[in-house]
């Protein structure tokens, strides 16, 4: 349950960060000078030219993360029913970093000073489009397979009457053992997809979520394994088919 600081955590900080683009980009100012000495830092030139739409991309994509965000903080308010399961030390400090860290890298893939001069509307391309629509596509999922975890807990008047693991069916469960870790990925992979898929840093985020999520999606699936014996042979961790 304490994965819910997490989301409090990246709803806060990476609004901040939002609104510091958007006054940027929108009411003619700049972004704070302790945000440009942070890009400098990273190794982003602050002069340098604008490659194409990174300014309407970073925006999106930092308009995403925000909303995952307070998408996956409404859920730990008002679906998930979390066990008394607790959290490492280490594990909940590196969390609290990484939702910090992650929206400052988004930010810190668009020029500081220069403008490229084009209107928002005209820098909407074919792979925003793609990205956004796998977003919201992969964010469906994922909140119908929460929904399915929280159901298994409570009686059908929505009353919680246990916090012991179930056996999952319905919706992508019907593949895989943890879609909502898969789901999870698709996400970051769309973002990488609306700043155009060249993104290397981006890239590099996409392969640490894909790691991550597989290491907690194959202890998970090896758990329901050893705990349920009519557990469905026909599914894998977290990916349909692999």
């Amino acid at each position: 349950r304490w994965f819910t600081h997490f989301y409090v955590v990246s709803v806060l900080w990476n609004g901040f960060l939002l609104i510091c683009l958007f006054r940027a980009e929108f009411l003619g100012g700049s972004l704070p000078s302790w945000i440009q000495h942070m890009h400098h830092a990273l190794g982003r030139d602050s002069q340098s030219e604008d490659m194409g739409n990174e300014h309407f991309s970073v925006f999106l994509v930092l308009l995403l993360l925000w909303l995952h965000s307070c998408r996956r903080l409404a859920e730990c308010f008002w679906t998930s029913v979390f066990s008394n399961g607790v959290i490492h030390i280490v594990q909940y400090c590196f969390g609290l970093a990484y939702y910090i860290a992650v929206g400052s890298t988004v930010l810190c893939q668009v020029p500081t000073n220069v403008r490229n001069g084009k209107e928002f509307s005209a820098q909407i391309c074919w792979y925003h489009i793609i990205g956004v629509t796998i977003y919201i596509w992969a964010s469906l999922h994922q909140h119908r397979c929460l929904v399915i975890l929280a159901n298994l807990r409570k009686s059908k008047s929505g009353k919680v009457v246990s916090l012991n693991h179930s056996v999952p069916f319905g919706d992508w469960f019907e593949r895989v053992s943890c879609p909502h870790y898969f789901a999870e990925v698709l996400i970051y992979v769309s973002m990488a997809i609306t700043l155009g898929l060249h993104n290397v840093t981006w890239w590099c985020v996409v392969m640490y979520v894909l790691f991550n999520q597989a290491l907690a999606a194959v202890l998970c699936h090896e758990f329901y394994q050893k705990n349920f014996s009519s557990y469905p042979k026909h599914r894998k961790a977290f990916i349909p088919f692999v």
